[in-house]
């Protein structure tokens, strides 16, 4: 199995995503592929010396900038990092591609080079949020502000399968996230909607839920368009981080007493930390992609993308594109309604 790597174009710059690459090529059974500017990630192997058997590097002279149209960049870079990615998971050399660089060029480059899995119309964000007893996937969680009712239905049918075959799920309980649990609230979009998942047969359909449910752990699977999967899951990680803070500056603040508790309970803060931090996640699956494609944050370090590739590993292990387009068979007409 082979992984590529997209190594340019972060927030952070190429270092900490060969690290990352570096790390997990000693866990993960393997072969992880850098893509981006060659004479640059061979300098930062060689800071790091080691025996890396398992690290390939591809050569790519362009890159897409943050700041760059994703449609612009993808016209004028042709040998752009991400789209070298993205032509290798296309030509079958790598079986998917880890991208923690521009989430609007590694969207367009995705559905554009390697093309969707046949059936699915629009391919969703992946975003696996922690809850009081496990994992929540959000989804759509940014790659269309704009979705039709058949999207959602077909953006539920892939979360649950992904909750399913990644987190060990056996009927996970799918909701479309809306202003109330009832069947008649909501706009045009989430009435026309909420019959498609009632009747869907491949799916556990529970009905409306809020955006307190998405920690709750009342639902496995949230359904939504990207603009507000966006929004969702920005001020979820927000307020993860102002909760942190606060606690942090309510210890520095203490008296002796207090700062004497916190010690005690240093362990518990490290675990809820590790619980919360999307670093530990790594990345998030495009799904309906044909092919894997697992999207980061473009400030991830080290830890993060040795975790997006992870993610990447166990997405080809269990053959979830594969098992998508036949869950997208079975259902047949309902997904084109």
């Amino acid at each position: 199995m082979k992984i590529a790597i997209d190594v340019m174009g972060t927030d952070l710059g190429p270092e900490p995503i060969v690290l990352g690459a570096l790390a997990a090529s000693k866990k993960y059974p393997c072969t992880l592929v850098l893509v981006g500017d060659e004479v640059q990630i061979q300098e930062i192997i060689k800071r790091h010396p080691g025996n890396y058997p398992t690290i390939e590097v591809y050569h790519a002279s362009e890159v897409i900038e943050m700041c760059d149209s994703p449609s612009e960049g993808l016209r004028k870079k042709k040998d752009s990092s991400v789209v070298v990615a993205s032509r290798l998971v296309k030509e079958k050399y790598c079986a998917a591609a880890v991208c923690p660089g521009s989430t609007g060029a590694a969207v367009a480059a995705a559905l554009l080079i390697i093309g969707r899995i046949p059936g699915v119309e629009r391919a969703a964000i992946a975003t696996p949020i922690p809850n009081v007893s496990g994992t929540t996937v959000l989804l759509d969680s940014g790659a269309n502000v704009d979705s039709k009712p058949r999207h959602l239905l077909q953006a539920a049918m892939m979360g649950s399968l992904y909750a399913q075959l990644i987190f060990g799920i056996s009927s996970p309980r799918v909701g479309l996230l809306n202003v109330g649990e009832e069947e008649s609230k909501g706009n045009e979009q989430t009435k026309a909607t909420f019959p498609l998942l009632s009747s869907c047969r491949e799916i556990r359909f529970i009905g409306n839920v809020e955006g307190r449910d998405i920690s709750n752990g009342s639902v496995d699977v949230m359904v939504c368009d990207g603009f507000i999967g966006n929004i969702a899951l920005k001020l979820g990680e927000g307020l993860a981080s102002f909760m942190l803070q606060l606690i942090r500056d309510g210890i520095s603040n203490a008296g002796l007493l207090s700062k004497i508790g916190a010690l005690l309970l240093k362990p518990v803060f490290k675990l809820i930390k590790k619980r919360i931090d999307p670093a530990e996640y790594g990345g998030a699956p495009l799904l309906g992609v044909d092919g894997g494609f697992i999207i980061c944050h473009g400030s991830s370090g080290a830890y993060a993308i040795e975790n997006a590739i992870r993610v990447a590993v166990e997405f080809v292990e269990q053959d979830v594109v594969k098992k998508i387009r036949e869950s997208l068979e079975r259902e047949g007409p309902n997904c084109d309604s």
